[in-house]
């Protein structure tokens, strides 16, 4: 039941951040604007990265020991890029502030997914 829970929130949330993210890349520049000061590597690195959360739920929900590298990787890979923002904001550049908490969020949702599942997957 718990990988269920972790299987569908990750596919929940990769499905959310490609919508999101293909909004603001496919839909023109009237989405660029719309969207504010949005930094665009850290736009593209979350577009690609909502694929493999898609990736991740399905292996989570298959009760794949894999999902759990899957998701430390991600974990790993949102903080580099929350790090890189950081020192993106540090040196002045624009950016949005809700950005800022979005890969806060990321980095804090996929690490707790990585825990979990972690624990989970050596009981399987």
């Amino acid at each position: 039941m718990k990988t269920k829970i972790l299987g569908i929130a990750a596919l929940v949330f990769g499905v959310m951040t490609l919508v999101e993210g293909g909004k603001v890349i496919f839909g023109g520049p009237e989405s660029w604007e719309a969207a504010g000061n949005v930094v665009p590597w850290v736009l593209y690195f979350n577009f690609a990265a909502g694929f493999v959360y898609i990736l991740t739920g399905i292996l989570t929900l298959l009760k794949k020991q894999v999902a759990a590298h899957f998701a430390l990787a991600i974990a790993v890979g949102s903080l580099v890029v929350l790090l890189g923002l950081g020192v993106h904001i540090t040196m002045g550049l624009p950016f949005e502030p809700r950005t800022a908490v979005a890969m806060t969020i990321r980095t804090l949702f996929w690490s707790g997914q990585f825990w979990f599942l972690r624990k989970l997957m050596r009981d399987i």
